[in-house]
C-alpha cells in the first residue's frame, strides 16, 4: 500500500487542490512515492475540528485473521500516514465582537485544542510526523472587500494583529510538542510587498500557495 499523506485543515486546505494550490503541488511532488488525502472543512476552527476528528479519522476495525492487521495483509486496512499537516487558526482569529464571532475561539482555548489536536494523531499514528501551520496575514482591506456575507459595519471580522496572535500562539503549541511548525505569518511578511506578492483565493486571505508548498518540502 502506497504512504499517505493527510492536509487536515479549514478552506485553505480545502481548496489547496485548485489549480497551483499547494496541495495539488504536494500531490504531483510525491506523484510517484505517496498519496495526498485532503481532509479541508471551509469555515472550521479548532473547536470544530475536534469535535470532527474521529469521524474524520476513524480508527482501524479490531484485529483478527481476516483483515490481516496484525499479519500486514489487504482487508481493506489503511497503515499509518507518513505525515498530516495540521492548518487551523484562521477562524479562530476572528474577533469576537464582529460579524464572524460565531467563528472566535479564544486563544488559550486555541492552544489546548492544537494541543488535543496533536495528541490524537500522536496516539493514533505515533509514528507520523505531524507538522503545525500558522494561519497567514491578513490584508485588512482587502479582506472587507471581499467578505463573504454583508457586513455592514465596514470593519474586518480579522485583523493581521489578531492572526498573528494566533500565530505565535501555534508556535508555542509546536515547540511544547516538540514537532515542526511552519509559521505562514511570519514568512510571508518578510517580503515588503507581501499583499500582491501573497494574494490566495480573489484576496480573501494572504496566501501563497507557493510558500506553504515549498515549507513543507523543506522540513
Amino acid at each position: 500500500m502506497r504512504p499517505k499523506i493527510y492536509l487536515f485543515g479549514d478552506s485553505i486546505t480545502e481548496h489547496s487542490f485548485g489549480d497551483g494550490g499547494w496541495g495539488a503541488s504536494l500531490a504531483h511532488h510525491f506523484a510517484r512515492n505517496a498519496d495526498v488525502a485532503i481532509r479541508g472543512y471551509s469555515g472550521y476552527n479548532t473547536r470544530w475540528a475536534l469535535m470532527a476528528i474521529d469521524k474524520v479519522f476513524p480508527p482501524p476495525p479490531p484485529a483478527t485473521a481476516e483483515n490481516g492487521i496484525n499479519g500486514g495483509g489487504g482487508g481493506g486496512y489503511e497503515a499509518a500516514p507518513v505525515c498530516v499537516t495540521v492548518f487551523f487558526g484562521a477562524n479562530d482569529a476572528s474577533l469576537p465582537n464582529r460579524h464572524a464571532a460565531f467563528q472566535h475561539v479564544p486563544i488559550d482555548e486555541y492552544k489546548q485544542n492544537l494541543h488535543s489536536i496533536v495528541s490524537f494523531f500522536k496516539k493514533r499514528w505515533p509514528s507520523t510526523h505531524v507538522i503545525l501551520i500558522t494561519p497567514p496575514p491578513i490584508d485588512e482591506a482587502t479582506r472587507i472587500l471581499n467578505a463573504y456575507v454583508k457586513n455592514k459595519s465596514g470593519l474586518p471580522e480579522r485583523t493581521n494583529e489578531s492572526a498573528g496572535n494566533y500565530a505565535k500562539a501555534c508556535v508555542t503549541v509546536a515547540s511544547n510538542c516538540g514537532i515542526p511548525v511552519i509559521d505562514l505569518w511570519t514568512k510571508m511578511q518578510q517580503s515588503p510587498d507581501w499583499r500582491t506578492d501573497y494574494l490566495w483565493y480573489e484576496s480573501l486571505f494572504s496566501f501563497s500557495k507557493l510558500l506553504a508548498f515549498a515549507s513543507i518540502i523543506e522540513l
